[in-house]
């Protein structure tokens, strides 16, 4: 898993959130914008997701939505989707927990994200609740 510091817009930019948010998802083959890290999900379908793209071993970014509510703005306006998380690989959003639950049972994710799909199942929703690595993710989108 790779953890990623978007890095801010240029000034000169009319809206520097929106345009670094962008960068995130072209400079990242795989990208997870969620609540939370993927150490300490801070909501059960961010944790689902997490754990669908851990059981795959897929190597993924990840932005917490959390520290700042314009990222979560932004991203939704850019997307057309409403909810949190939101999977993009390849530059397109995949959709949220429920469509990458159902792309893990079905082993499309394991397709979409070029991966071998080891066929255990749907990923648990519980993980631990103690960070595993002390890895913060930080945002510096604005």
């Amino acid at each position: 898993m790779k953890s990623i510091d978007p890095i801010t817009a240029p000034s000169t930019s009319t809206n520097p959130i929106r345009t670094a948010i962008q960068e995130a998802i072209a400079d990242n083959r795989v990208i997870l914008f969620m609540k939370g890290t993927p150490e300490m999900p801070q909501c059960g379908f961010s944790r689902r997701t997490v754990s669908a793209l851990q059981a795959l071993d897929a190597t993924f970014a990840a932005v917490d939505v959390l520290p700042d509510p314009r990222i979560r703005q932004e991203l939704s306006a850019l997307s057309n989707w409403p909810t949190i998380p939101q999977l993009f690989v390849d530059g397109e959003l995949i959709g949220g927990c429920d469509i990458v639950t159902e792309m893990y049972e079905s082993g499309e994710l394991a397709q979409v994200l070029g991966v071998e799909d080891t066929g255990d199942g749907a990923p648990a929703l519980h993980m631990p609740e103690e960070s595993v690595g002390g890895l913060q993710i930080e945002n510096r989108l604005g």
